[in-house]
């Protein structure tokens, strides 16, 4: 039963054919319908923080998106910093998890970039390279993490947090 209604639409039941205002009420719910949808939509993307995943291993643009996914994050995977940087998404990131070598722009050079653009954008390292200079390096340009592959999931989900919580 409906309970409320504009008053155009109540007259219309008091003057017009049923079928007439059938098809009024119709219109009206379904633009009522697509509006929830829309706030909806747009609640969740609220509440849910886009962490981004920059690597050029397709295994790894499979399967952090779906595990960020399950951990409740939205997530999004890009082959390259340079898809990145083209993408709407750059502004929508609230955690970059990035890869140190990939072909074109590093992760190093991405991250000195995306520092130069400002504002600061919390970066977690992943690597399967074992390189004490570069986690250093990219620790003192603002790294919130630094992990080796293969990720263990707890300890990117803490890494995660703890970026989030920073940011």
């Amino acid at each position: 039963m409906v309970r409320w209604m504009p008053h155009e639409l109540s007259s219309t039941l008091n003057s017009d054919s049923n079928v007439h205002t059938l098809v009024r009420l119709t219109a009206y719910l379904t633009g009522a319908h697509s509006s929830l949808m829309e706030s909806n939509r747009d609640r969740k993307s609220i509440e849910r923080p886009l962490v981004t995943v920059v690597d050029d291993d397709v295994s790894v643009r499979e399967s952090l998106p779906n595990l960020l996914r399950q951990f409740g994050f939205s997530a999004r995977a890009f082959s390259s910093a340079e898809e990145f940087l083209a993408s709407d998404c750059v502004s929508q990131t609230r955690c970059l998890i990035l890869d140190v070598v990939m072909p074109g722009v590093t992760g190093l050079d991405l991250q000195r970039q995306l520092m130069l653009r400002g504002p600061a954008l919390p970066i977690i390292f992943i690597t399967g390279q074992k390189d004490e200079g570069i986690r250093k390096r990219a620790l003192e340009q603002g790294a919130v993490g630094f992990l080796l592959k293969p990720v263990i999931s707890t300890v990117l989900l803490e890494a995660v947090n703890v970026a989030l919580r920073g940011n």
